[in-house]
């Protein structure tokens, strides 16, 4: 089968690799264009433009570039808004994270984990312009535990959409396509005020907030510090790792260590 293959972030990149070994012709791979990263602000590739590289396939990096009569378009967190240049030169097939038509949008995954939901799955859709709306034609169905972060979720749908991908492209007409049904719920983008933490909040939920978006931002003992993993036991919330502003990561009894047996005080 001739594909385009559409998507950005790293967690794309093992999918992409699978539907390539399963003996596609991949005519060409769209993707973000680079960004400056890291204090130097050094323009750096997205994950799957470097991959694509590597494997010796034609990357671009400006939609308007489109130009293909493709068998399948193949679109996983690319991040772009399709038109109808897309749309209409070949059937768009997309993963999405989530129990459609729940959490629509782009941030499906750390959604289900800051809501502490204990289900969440991979969906292979149609791309329609209506967001995330398309008809499915599989699902998979997966549990979050209750110390998954955004990353290992991350991990999971990966495999699981490789999976899913291979064995769809392989006989498309074996999983013909059915209508989303219930009511749609939307996320939206995560921003950093969303990662301070609120301390009449409960250990549930202040754990759930760390987990989805990979660190909660406080002060304690007047100390600017990120916490980047915690654990819940019983009705209180543990500590794991922090990392004090303009220093390493560090655990939990180092970081205390170095407050002499001064009471902790968090928030302040």
């Amino acid at each position: 089968m001739k594909l385009v293959l559409m998507g950005t972030n790293a967690f794309v990149v093992p999918i992409f690799d699978a539907i390539k070994n399963a003996g596609h012709e991949i005519m060409s791979v769209f993707t973000r264009a680079p960004k400056p990263m890291g204090r130097k602000k050094i323009l750096t590739p997205s994950p799957v433009h470097i991959w694509a590289e590597n494997s010796g396939l034609r990357v671009h990096t400006n939609i308007n570039e489109y130009d293909y009569s493709p068998d399948m378009v193949v679109v996983i967190s690319y991040g772009v808004i399709l038109r109808d240049n897309v749309l209409s030169s070949a059937p768009v097939v997309n993963i999405h994270p989530s129990l459609l038509p729940q959490y629509r949008g782009p941030s499906p995954i750390r959604t289900a984990i800051y809501n502490g939901d204990k289900k969440s799955a991979v969906c292979l859709m149609d791309v329609t312009p209506e967001l995330d709306a398309g008809d499915i034609h599989m699902c998979h169905e997966f549990d979050i535990d209750i110390n998954d972060t955004n990353e290992t979720i991350e991990n999971r749908v990966s495999e699981i959409g490789a999976q899913m991908l291979v064995e769809y492209l392989s006989n498309p007409d074996k999983y013909p396509a059915h209508p989303q049904t219930g009511t749609p719920t939307y996320t939206r983008k995560w921003a950093g005020a969303d990662e301070i933490i609120d301390w009449s909040r409960t250990a549930r939920e202040i754990h759930n907030q760390i987990r989805a978006l990979g660190c909660g931002r406080t002060k304690i003992n007047g100390i600017d510090v990120k916490i980047t993993q915690t654990e819940v036991e019983g009705d209180d919330l543990r500590i794991v790792r922090i990392q004090p502003a303009g220093k390493n990561p560090m655990d939990w009894r180092s970081f205390v260590n170095g407050l002499r047996g001064a009471e902790i005080k968090y928030g302040e």
